[in-house]
């Protein structure tokens, strides 16, 4: 079999690699963007999908993995082809967390459901749909960047995280006035922190898809740098 042939499979695995990773990343932002409106219309059905999905981005982090290993233990790749199988590895466990979120959320929802809050109480609904919006076009842009290895991309994704952060804070501070101003919000105001916290987390988890593109392009480490810095050093 000539090296060219070998290649030639090697490129076939990688694509077809890639596009399960996408299909995942398809799954992940859909239940994230389903666990929220099950939040918002108060639907038991709605966060029964997003659960019964979390169970299918599981097995694909697993069947994935498994194939990954099998890849580098038969073609032994190098340089920037190892580079793209390791950020592989690290971008579908970044997904399948972003599942774990979006099933955190989903279990709020039946927990307030079964305990009788009323989708009437006052709480700042509209708030989270926001937030939720920008962490899943976070995670929309990192997976692009990700189907195209565009290092641009991944720095836009890096240089508007601190949006999600600022969202955030307002809904805490929203929050706590709710649970000062209005008892009978507070079991419900606390189950909403969680549920921003975990919205939160999609954008940190669309950040590190970020920096390991960056990664896989230019083979720089850019964590636990501002996006300034990161810039900086992929230039």
């Amino acid at each position: 079999m000539t090296d060219k042939h070998l290649s030639t499979q090697f490129d076939a695995e990688l694509s077809g690699i890639s596009t399960r990773v996408l299909e995942m990343g398809g799954l992940v932002e859909a239940q994230v963007a389903q666990a929220v409106e099950a939040l918002s219309a108060f639907s038991a059905d709605l966060a029964n999908t997003v659960l019964k999905t979390e169970e299918r981005v599981n097995q694909m982090e697993v069947e994935i993995d498994r194939d990954l290993s099998t890849i580098i233990a038969r073609r032994q790749p190098t340089a920037r082809d190892l580079r793209l199988l390791i950020a592989v590895s690290k971008t579908i466990a970044n997904l399948e967390r972003v599942g774990d979120e979006a099933a955190r959320i989903a279990r709020t929802v039946q927990r307030l459901i079964n305990a009788g809050v009323s989708s009437r109480l006052r709480l700042p609904m509209s708030d989270l749909s926001y937030e939720a919006e920008l962490a899943t076009t976070q995670l929309r842009k990192a997976l692009d960047a990700f189907a195209r290895l565009d290092v641009d991309r991944a720095l836009e994704v890096l240089k508007t995280d601190d949006q999600i952060d600022k969202e955030f804070d307002g809904l805490m501070r929203k929050l706590i006035t709710y649970m000062m101003e209005d008892p009978r919000t507070i079991s419900s105001s606390i189950d909403l922190v969680f549920v921003a916290k975990a919205i939160e987390r999609v954008g940190d988890h669309a950040k590190n898809l970020a920096e390991v593109i960056i990664y896989v392009v230019k083979g720089t480490d850019v964590r636990h740098n501002t996006p300034d810095a990161v810039e900086n050093m992929v230039r």
